[in-house]
């Protein structure tokens, strides 16, 4: 690879860390070991973690582990050639108006000069300096633009932690802006198959234009930006459910009249149970008719409708990789599904056609789309990574040394 031609290399990774807070004695170090090794195989000059779900579901109890969990990084032996790091931890869930269990950390390699963050209400950059985080103190800092949806996005449900949080960056006089997001989940299944689209992602639909008019709409400059987090982007349930029913006739029950559950069982054995549905089940018998050869789950694709709503607007790489979400939190298991909801790419990494124009598309240097940890245990989402190397600007990345390559991580 020609370091004249490429710039620095980037590492955007999106993770819903729920579960890790939910069993860290067990998940925490095996998630770290999978991020480290990571970032050895890449070699990246600049990271960016987007987290979600910080502090876990029972974040009262849990929030204490994001302390350690900054803590392991920053003193880590295999992080000690990024000498900067800023960390922004939205851990304040008294404060329930604004509170959105987001996180985003950010890495800077020795080996990278020019770069520099934005202060959003002194509208300019500063030189990113040292190791900081900002958690208690949130609000004290203006490096970051920060919104909880408003409780009217949230129809017949909790006002619960969803929102995004948007940083800005110059690295070699190429500015982008980064966001982290968090839209909303599927509550039910038996809700979702009804329609397509569902009313679910209807609102999904709703926040993420929000965000992005709000982008359009401020005082700032407009500049390309990567959306990355869990959108809870879910498949079309009802096209996915009468594909895998097709041959089968279903069983329903009822409580006060609404259905809680459904059996299909196959129309050439009535005892043959094939796929069993619930509020929050979804019970496939031959876990091969949905995921495919090789777990690839291809056919899938076709039902994964969601993101194609902002197309003039946003893209994204080939998603080459199984479906993101919802792994088991056995850790003794990296590659089964719970039996809870429809397996789907909820973790996603978005950017706008400008953003794409940034990417350096050089032989040897294409980006790289895909997942952390594939074969081990990361909770119930896997970590989404896009890795790729910058178009060569006008700052200092000629002397930056090349990545090492795009060796997917295991």
């Amino acid at each position: 690879m020609d370091a004249q031609t490429v710039g620095p290399g980037v590492l955007l990774i999106t993770a819903n860390l729920g579960s890790i807070f939910e069993d860290p004695e067990h998940m925490l170090m095996i998630w770290l070991e999978k991020f480290y090794e990571t970032l050895e195989r890449l070699q990246p000059h600049f990271v960016a973690l987007h987290c979600q779900e910080v502090g876990g579901k029972n974040y009262e109890h849990s929030m204490q582990y994001v302390d350690k969990f900054l803590r392991l990084i920053f003193e880590s032996d295999k992080m000690r050639s990024y000498d900067r790091i800023c960390a922004l931890m939205d851990k304040e869930f008294t404060v329930a108006e604004h509170f959105t269990a987001l996180g985003n950390i950010y890495f800077v390699h020795e080996s990278i000069k020019n770069v520099q963050y934005y202060d959003f209400k002194a509208c300019k950059f500063r030189a990113i300096t040292g190791k900081v985080i900002h958690a208690d103190n949130l609000k004290d800092t203006h490096i970051y633009d920060k919104a909880k949806f408003p409780a009217s996005f949230f129809p017949e449900m909790k006002w619960s932690r969803k929102g995004f949080i948007r940083t800005r960056w110059s690295i070699d006089n190429r500015v982008f802006d980064l966001v982290n997001i968090h839209l909303f989940h599927d509550a039910s299944n038996m809700i979702a198959m009804q329609n397509c689209p569902s009313p679910y992602c209807k609102n999904r639909k709703r926040a993420l234009d929000h965000v992005i008019k709000r982008f359009a709409k401020d005082k700032h400059e407009k500049v390309p930006y990567f959306i990355f987090g869990d959108f809870n982007f879910r498949l079309d349930t009802q096209g996915v459910i009468q594909t895998l029913v097709a041959r089968a006739t279903p069983e329903y029950t009822r409580e006060d009249k609404e259905i809680k559950r459904i059996v299909y069982k196959a129309n050439d054995s009535v005892d043959k149970v094939i796929l069993t549905l619930g509020k929050k089940v979804f019970d496939i018998d031959e876990p091969s008719r949905l995921l495919g050869e090789g777990n690839g789950a291809k056919w899938l694709h076709h039902f994964d409708k969601e993101p194609l709503s902002f197309n003039t607007l946003l893209c994204e790489y080939p998603v080459e990789f199984p479906p993101s979400y919802p792994y088991s939190e056995n850790i003794q298991d990296g590659n089964t599904y719970m039996k809870t909801r429809c397996p789907a790419w909820c973790d996603r990494i978005l950017l706008t056609h400008q953003a794409k124009s940034l990417i350096s598309e050089a032989i040897g240097g294409k980006p790289y789309y895909g997942v952390i940890g594939q074969d081990v245990c990361m909770g119930d989402h896997k970590p989404v990574i896009l890795f790729f190397r910058l178009i060569q600007g006008t700052g200092t990345a000629s002397s930056i040394p090349p990545s090492s390559g795009h060796t997917p991580p295991q």
